[in-house]
This record gives C-alpha cells, sequence and structure tokens, in this order.
C-alpha cells in the first residue's frame, strides 16, 4: 500500500510539473505581440479561423489526435456534429484519445458517443481537472486558446519542436493519471472521489462554483473539443 501511495505521488507530482510548464508556455503567447517575435507560432482570430484550422489540421492527420476538453458534457447536436469526422479518422486508423472533466460521467449522451468511439477504436478518459483546451495532431501541431476563458477568440498554432515535446508530455502526464470513461471512480479513504477533491481545493483556493472543475461547461463543443461561440 505505501509503495502505490508512493508511485500515485510521483505520478501526481510529474502532472502538475507538466501542468506548471505548459501555463507556462501559455502565458508566453497570450501577449498580443508575441505570435510576431517567435517563430513556429501562428496567430488565430475568431472562431471561423480556428474552425477552418481545426478542419485543415484533423483531416491532414496520419496517425494521432490528442485532445484535453475542459469544456463539460456535449450537447447531443455537437456529437452528431462529431461523429462523420471522428467516424472518418477512426476509418483510417487514427489514434483518438481525448481527456475530458469527471463531470461528463453524469452526461448519458456523453458517454453513450465515449462508448461509440470505443468500439470504432477511440478512447475517452476523464481527469479531475484539465490545464487548457488544447488539440495536438501527430505530434507536430497544437491549437490552444490565448485565453483559456475566451477560447473563442483567439488560439495560437504552435509547432516548434521543443514546445510540442513539452505539451505532448503533459497531454501524456494527465492521460496516465485519467480514468478510462468506463471506469467506476475510485474514492479516497474519507468517501471522495478526485473531482470531489478537486472541488474542494477549488472552494479553499476561493475560486467560485462557476470556475470549479464540477460547475464550468460554457459552450457547447463540435469535433476536436472546441466550442462553437
Amino acid at each position: 500500500m505505501a509503495r502505490q501511495q508512493a508511485e500515485l505521488a510521483a505520478q501526481q507530482q510529474r502532472v502538475e510539473t507538466s501542468r506548471a510548464a505548459a501555463a507556462q508556455l501559455i502565458v508566453q503567447f497570450a501577449e498580443q505581440d508575441a505570435p510576431a517575435r517567435q517563430p513556429n507560432v501562428e496567430r488565430l482570430t475568431g472562431v471561423e479561423q480556428i474552425r477552418e484550422k481545426l478542419a485543415v489540421l484533423t483531416h491532414r492527420v496520419r496517425a494521432e489526435v490528442m485532445t484535453f476538453a475542459p469544456n463539460g458534457a456535449h450537447t447531443p447536436e455537437s456529437l452528431r456534429a462529431a461523429e462523420p469526422l471522428d467516424s472518418e479518422l477512426l476509418g483510417r486508423g487514427v489514434r483518438m484519445r481525448t481527456v475530458c472533466l469527471d463531470s461528463v460521467r453524469n452526461s448519458p449522451h456523453t458517454v453513450a458517443y465515449a462508448e461509440w468511439l470505443a468500439e470504432r477504436g477511440g478512447q475517452v478518459r476523464t481527469a479531475p481537472s484539465l490545464p487548457v483546451r488544447m488539440v495536438i495532431v501527430d505530434r507536430e501541431s497544437a491549437v490552444v486558446p490565448v485565453q483559456a476563458e475566451a477560447s473563442c477568440e483567439a488560439a495560437v498554432v504552435l509547432t516548434g519542436q521543443g514546445t510540442l515535446t513539452a505539451l505532448c508530455a503533459l497531454f501524456d502526464s494527465v492521460w496516465a493519471a485519467a480514468a478510462d470513461l468506463g471506469e467506476v471512480r475510485r474514492r479516497d479513504g474519507s468517501g471522495f472521489s478526485a473531482q470531489e477533491r478537486e472541488v474542494l481545493r477549488s472552494l479553499y483556493r476561493g475560486m467560485t462554483d462557476e470556475s470549479s472543475p464540477s460547475g464550468w461547461a460554457p459552450r457547447r463543443a463540435p469535433r476536436a473539443g472546441w466550442p462553437t461561440t
């Protein structure tokens, strides 16, 4: 038991370290003129540009799409809109891995869609919290919002090798610690799930319910985990 606890603590520390590194990267790109000063950075302004770029990247994907989708439960409409492209990618043998918030477990249609994906080779896991909305294609391009609270206003496409290495490490560490959507959530000795512990930590830090992991589901998300409005 002590060994398992030590391994869990080490894994959590790796996740936190990766999250901190990714957060620092995103701060660097949050400045309005940052893309003009840095190579391997493309700035996207407005939801239409973001959608168009995601469509280009996903249609060109060769091997893998990795997504952080911290937007809460999906609507039935957004899931239906995502189905044709998801089916086409999976049919081409593209590996699709998505991490959502634990709160999506309370959405029957989201769970049903995850099961549909799993039947075709896709994978969906959940975590108590996610550091940022993000889509990584073939470990070569990453799309992240300039500001997490306004992800439709502006985003950047990052292609630098060092940046992608850090973001892929972040995804891999969060993925390793996340639970399969079909898995029963474990509770600690106090009877709390990981999501409940995260909410308590959020409240302790003085966050509002609206910004806590369980309550944040601001906009419906289409394919690739990006909101539509």
